[in-house]
């Protein structure tokens, strides 16, 4: 659980609860197919009662992103994964810009802590970093930064 990148289409506007004008958390698009066939996998084998029990219930698409085509993923949107996914950033046609918006608005990469441009692109151009990071000779610090 940390920050990761996601691809997204230069359109996406991430959906809102209608109640209370928050982003809706959203697991990735990818997840929702292997979600589904293991769900269903186990309703097969041990009926439904059974994978309902296991799984809490069936996976809702409404739960997860869009599973967009490679060539339609052309823009980066960070995202918090503590919970499924929300947005911390706007969309960014670079991994650079992504960066640069981040460190120059102090977006949190961990609790109020910022990170550094470097740590940020990092990210950006890798995919994900964990909440933090504790080591004796640095203490806690951000899993953006710490990377």
């Amino acid at each position: 659980m940390g920050r990761e990148v996601r691809r997204v289409p230069a359109d996406w506007k991430h959906p809102r609860d209608e109640r209370t004008g928050h982003y809706k958390p959203l697991y990735l698009g990818e997840r929702y197919v292997t979600s589904a066939a293991e769900f269903m996998e186990k309703a097969n084998a041990d009926g439904l009662q059974a994978a309902i029990d296991w799984c809490g219930q069936a996976p809702d698409k409404n739960d997860f992103m869009p599973n967009w085509p490679e060539n339609e993923r052309t823009h980066y949107m960070m995202y918090e994964d503590t919970s499924e996914g929300t947005p911390i950033s706007p969309i960014f046609a670079t991994p650079e810009e992504l960066a640069r918006w981040l460190t120059d608005t102090k977006a949190s990469a961990f609790g109020g802590q910022a990170a550094t441009y470097e740590g940020w692109l990092r990210v950006a151009q890798g995919g994900w970093a964990p909440s933090a990071v504790f080591t004796p000779e640095t203490g806690l610090m951000s899993g953006v930064d710490a990377l």
